[in-house]
């Protein structure tokens, strides 16, 4: 059978990040149980459509899903089991926020097969979460990391930014420090992107707050890269450090094109060569769904040269490259047939190092991805 990851979007949180520009809702409580139904009315669409497919990696994400009631992501995974083949899923993901996790909860994930715990950190200087909006403190973090651990969970994710205003080299090292000292399984390390429609690009704009220049900015990140990789954190993916045999499976499935259905408001899919997504807004997705039809706003076809270009871009994400072989296997021609010149320019620049089984990155490519990926798409 073929494999399948699965993403669950709960748009529900206590309050909105500055910096979030993902479809979320903070304060409307009175409609998650509402909204709890249609996206198990959803799931319920899509039974037959999946039966080929052999669920790897369920992702719950947000919004904060921790937020919810325990019960309510209990029957969202008791449902995705009823409706899909679920025996071999190996992973499965909840987004947490600290400061919204209790034993209660932490032992209903666990009873229902969660295994994975994704905690959004950014911090652990209180000053700098208090001007992005995060609703949580750096104690916060500390009792929902010991409570995670007593309940028994052995596979911790925390998401941490760089890059924030006001924030100093000594911020992120002292941050990092800590959660080598606590021995978290995976980190991903981001930097800020302001995105448009944010109240700190507002505020950026308007000059009332200022980011790290960019020097600063890149300095953050390599040291950081240097640091985790001297703990013995393998640096996998642009952003992402694990410890052996613990990299964000689910994630892998994005990164290697693999198939992956959404479920909920805005949430995207890659099945059967289309990408399609669902409506962003509760009406039109819960009008489909009353007329048990397929809550799709949009879609695309993927041809074969938009999947090749998909391949090449995701694929150069991770650190260790693109492996040519498997390229070849995949798409029946080599890589440097249809892309010989634009190779050699970046090879030359500095930016790819390539061999006779890989290509990959260099770290001055890590920084000009951008200008890499723009030559790659048809």
């Amino acid at each position: 059978m073929k494999e399948l990851g699965i993403y669950i979007h709960i748009p529900f949180c206590k309050s909105k990040c500055h910096y979030c520009d993902f479809v979320s809702f903070p304060r409307l409580d009175n409609r998650i149980h509402e909204y709890i139904d249609y996206l198990i009315k959803e799931m319920e669409l899509y039974r037959g459509l999946l039966e080929e497919y052999q669920v790897k990696t369920i992702f719950i994400g947000g919004g904060t899903p921790s937020y919810l009631e325990e019960k309510l992501i209990y029957k969202i995974l008791y449902h995705a089991y009823k409706q899909f083949d679920g025996e071999n899923i190996e992973e499965i993901t909840i987004e947490a926020n600290p400061g919204t996790l209790s034993r209660q909860k932490l032992k209903t994930y666990k009873d229902i097969g969660i295994n994975r715990i994704s905690l959004g950190v950014q911090s652990l200087n209180d000053n700098l979460l208090k001007g992005i909006g995060r609703c949580h403190t750096s104690k916060d973090f500390y009792n929902s990391y010991e409570l995670i651990r007593n309940v028994g969970f052995n596979n911790i994710n925390v998401d941490l930014m760089f890059g924030l205003p006001n924030q100093t080299m000594e911020d992120c090292k002292g941050t990092l420090e800590e959660m080598v000292r606590l021995n978290v399984e995976h980190i991903s390390y981001y930097s800020l992107i302001l995105e448009e429609n944010t109240k700190m690009n507002k505020w950026y704009k308007e000059g009332k707050i200022r980011l790290p220049n960019e020097d600063i900015e890149r300095e953050m990140y390599h040291r950081g890269i240097k640091y985790l990789e001297g703990n013995g954190y393998k640096h996998y993916e642009i952003s992402n450090f694990s410890k052996e045999g613990f990299q964000c499976k689910h994630n892998l499935i994005y990164w290697r094109i693999k198939p992956y259905v959404g479920f909920g408001i805005a949430a995207h899919s890659n099945l059967n060569k289309k990408r399609f997504w669902n409506y962003n807004n509760f009406n039109n997705y819960y009008h489909d769904l009353d007329k048990k039809i397929f809550p799709i706003e949009g879609e695309e076809d993927i041809d074969k040269q938009m999947e090749i270009a998909e391949y090449l871009i995701m694929g150069l994400r991770l650190i260790e490259g693109i492996n040519k072989k498997d390229f070849f296997n995949r798409f029946n021609i080599k890589v440097e047939d249809l892309y010989e010149d634009e190779l050699k320019k970046y090879k030359e620049q500095g930016l790819l190092h390539i061999d006779d089984e890989w290509i990959r990155f260099t770290p001055r490519g890590l920084d000009l991805s951008n200008i890499v990926y723009v030559d790659l798409l048809p």
